[in-house]
Formats: structure tokens, C-alpha cells, sequence
């Protein structure tokens, strides 16, 4: 097997329980925000936030969109499904405040995310962390989650000037990161965005099926996992 001595990993939903935290947070926002008084039910809220948010980061991820347009139409799109009178750019940066704030300040990591850190650590592997996701926003979750600790570098799109999956991004992170392509190996969860990316850019991939265990990669990653756990065996 192949000796690698990079391992570029992505944050969000790979090793930060990205959705869980964000679920638990529109939960609260829904209360502070005393949106009862405009839908129905959360539950009306909520499945329109999550529609427009995967729409919203597959558009930003391939370049279609700004930063600050999918701050705003995150929230503008799911409470246009309310009953407001108005709604502005300004109630939804608001908004958007409110719910990062909420996001950043709890803790929930990924099943077996710091394990799987301090192994590959006491294994000796340098490790990246490479994420699409907010500067201000990235660093809190890593600091809350104790995790700033085992990464050599923080490779952020907002960085590379590019987002994953373009090769772009990944030619800065091996540029900053200072490691060979050849003795590089992607972990993420995400095949369009972590997996495609590396691809593109002759990287070798780890994808970590934890959304739907009957998902078939369209094009052939090197490994496959359904928990982190597993990775111990690879590497």
C-alpha cells in the first residue's frame, strides 16, 4: 500500500457535526426569533431552510455565487414561505448573526473524530484541514470543538480564492501546505465537493460514505469508509 504523509481532511460533516449543530441551532433560532408567530409549524421552516441551504453551498461551491449572497437568501428564501409583512436583507443578516452565533457555540463532533485525530497523529501524518466553509466562522467551531491543535495548516476557500472542488483549491492547499500530491491522501464526506475535487487534481481519495450506506461513487475513489473508525485500518 501507498505510504502517505498528508492527509488533507475535511471539517464540516466529516469531522464537525455540521448538520447536527445547525439543526439544533434553527431550533433555537425558531424560539428566539418567535417565528411560531408566522409559520404554521417549525417543521415548515425548517424543510425550506434545508432545500435552500444544499442549493445555496452547491452553487457557491462551484463559484455561481458571493459569500454575502448566500448569507442573505439562506434566510430570505424560507421565511418568504412565512407569514411577514417584510422582509429585508438586513432582517436576514440579522438573522444569519443570530444562527452562527448559535452554530459556533455548540460542540457536536462526528462519532470517533478525536480518536481518529490522535491516531493519526501519534502515526506521525501531518494533517490539513480543507473546508469551503467562513474564516470566522471555521475557526470558532475548531477552537469550541478542541480540534486547532492537530492540523499543520487551515486551507479555506476564502484563502485559495477558490472553493472545493476546483483544482484550484487544491493546488493552493498543496502549495501552502507544502506536501507532494503523490503522498497525498482527501478525506471527506462530500463526493462532488472533497472527492471530484482531489480527483482533479491527481490527489488520492478517502471517501467517507456516512449519509446513505447504498451510495455508489460514479467514479472509483481509492478507499471507502462508513465510519471514521475505519480509516484506522487504511492508514
Amino acid at each position: 500500500m501507498k505510504q502517505y504523509t498528508d492527509l488533507f481532511i475535511d471539517f464540516d460533516d466529516t469531522l464537525y457535526d455540521t448538520r447536527g449543530s445547525a439543526q439544533r441551532a434553527l431550533k433555537e433560532l425558531y424560539s428566539v426569533c418567535h417565528l411560531d408567530e408566522h409559520f404554521t409549524s417549525p417543521d415548515v421552516f425548517f424543510n425550506e431552510y434545508w432545500k435552500t441551504n444544499v442549493q445555496l453551498w452547491g452553487e457557491y461551491s462551484k463559484g455561481l455565487i458571493s459569500r454575502d449572497y448566500l448569507i442573505v437568501e439562506r434566510f430570505k428564501r424560507p421565511l418568504s414561505v412565512g407569514n411577514f409583512d417584510h422582509i429585508d436583507d438586513e432582517m436576514c443578516l440579522s438573522m444569519s448573526d443570530k444562527f452562527l452565533d448559535l452554530c459556533t457555540s455548540f460542540t457536536i463532533v462526528v462519532e470517533g473524530a478525536h480518536d481518529l485525530l490522535d491516531y493519526l497523529t501519534d502515526k506521525g501524518y501531518r494533517l490539513h484541514l480543507c473546508s469551503n466553509g467562513f474564516h470566522e466562522v471555521q475557526f470558532k467551531k475548531l477552537r469550541n470543538a478542541h480540534m486547532e491543535k492537530y492540523f499543520d495548516t487551515v486551507i479555506l476557500s476564502e484563502d485559495a480564492g477558490a472553493n472545493k472542488p476546483s483544482k484550484q483549491f487544491f493546488d493552493f492547499a498543496l502549495l501552502k501546505s507544502k506536501a507532494c500530491k503523490a503522498n497525498t491522501l482527501m478525506i471527506g464526506d462530500n463526493f462532488d465537493t472533497d472527492m471530484l475535487g482531489a480527483m482533479n487534481a491527481g490527489i488520492d481519495t478517502l471517501l467517507f460514505n456516512r449519509w446513505d450506506q447504498n451510495f455508489v461513487p460514479p467514479k472509483k475513489v481509492d478507499f471507502i469508509v462508513n465510519a471514521l473508525n475505519e480509516i484506522k485500518k487504511i492508514l
